[in-house]
């Protein structure tokens, strides 16, 4: 079992009878934003079309993009798949509960809508002890993008849900900050080949270290998308995004810098982000959303290594900053 499950301790108290409440709107069809280790998602039953349905017109999300179906048990996801590999075995008694997403064959009880039309399915077990909760109270498998406007930042504490959505969720359970900080590792394994479809909370190299290589798949995509996180524009700031080289930041305006290691050309506001990839992406949208409301021109963001480490990191950034 995977060592990124959280404690309680670690959590703002929910209660039973909030969980219950939570529990109970998703098995009626309605919209529950919860906290997973990565971001907030917004959850509806994934067995249900027209719950389902409601994700899409809430977040006003291109139904190209599929949705990833978090489960409380392996068992749960062998109960939807066609056929249950012995790598996906193996990665999910590694790694779930925890931030990888694993691709397979999905069977008729997922609804079309649920995955783009096409013939696979994401699945996850969150490592969350309030996401976990409510999956096992609810009973069902529960589809839950993040739990913003399609191709904004996404929400890492539930004020930031409900900045983004307002009453288009029926109900947030507040379970304190993502710990995490960036969407979870997409894995396809409905090929002969893994592919990794998106960078996230588990590395490239963790994985391979388990499985073998694993192919890189496209970083964009026509039509019906193979994996969430595929459009050139995604994980945006309202206040423009800049990707800097050797500490270069505009002349004008005001800006803030986000630095690892480069000192800004011109004097601006700095902000010092950890040289590690995990403390990097735990901070990043959480950093973004404050400075979001501090009325900057701009955001100038020290391009970190490109490394595989850096990956998921890297992949947020060029698509937060793709204009």
């Amino acid at each position: 079992m995977s060592q990124n499950v959280m404690t309680v301790e670690q959590e703002v108290a929910v209660t039973q009878q909030q969980i219950r409440k939570a529990a109970s709107l998703l098995r009626e069809g309605k919209l529950v934003a919860f906290p997973t280790e990565t971001v907030y998602g917004l959850g509806a039953n994934a067995l249900e079309f027209l719950a389902v349905s409601r994700i899409f017109w809430a977040k006003n999300r291109p139904r190209t993009s599929p949705l990833i179906v978090h489960v409380s048990s392996i068992e749960m996801a062998r109960s939807l798949a066609t056929q249950w590999s012995e790598q996906a075995q193996t990665l999910a008694e590694r790694f779930w509960p925890g931030p990888l997403t694993l691709v397979i064959g999905k069977k008729p009880m997922i609804p079309d809508i649920v995955t783009a039309g096409l013939p696979t399915v994401g699945l996850r077990m969150p490592a969350h002890p309030v996401a976990l909760a409510l999956l096992r109270e609810a009973g069902v498998p529960v589809a839950a993008p993040s739990a913003n406007r399609f191709s904004h930042l996404s929400p890492t504490t539930a004020e930031h849900v409900r900045r983004g959505l307002g009453r288009r969720v029926e109900y947030v359970l507040d379970g304190g900050p993502c710990h995490v900080g960036i969407e979870s590792t997409v894995i396809s394994l409905a090929g002969d080949v893994p592919v990794l479809l998106r960078p996230g909370g588990v590395s490239r190299p963790e994985i391979e270290a388990i499985i073998g290589p694993v192919a890189a798949g496209s970083t964009s995509a026509q039509g019906a998308h193979a994996s969430p996180g595929l459009h050139p524009q995604h994980y945006s700031p309202q206040t423009p995004l800049l990707l800097s080289k050797a500490g270069a930041v505009p002349e004008m305006g005001k800006g803030v810098y986000l630095q690892v290691h480069s000192t800004p050309s011109r004097d601006v506001k700095v902000i010092r982000m950890r040289n590690d990839p995990q403390e990097y992406a735990a901070r990043l949208y959480a950093t973004l959303h404050d400075l979001d409301e501090g009325g900057y021109d701009w955001i100038a963001v020290e391009t970190p290594e490109d490394t595989p480490e850096w990956e998921g990191v890297l992949d947020r950034l060029r698509r937060g900053s793709a204009r």
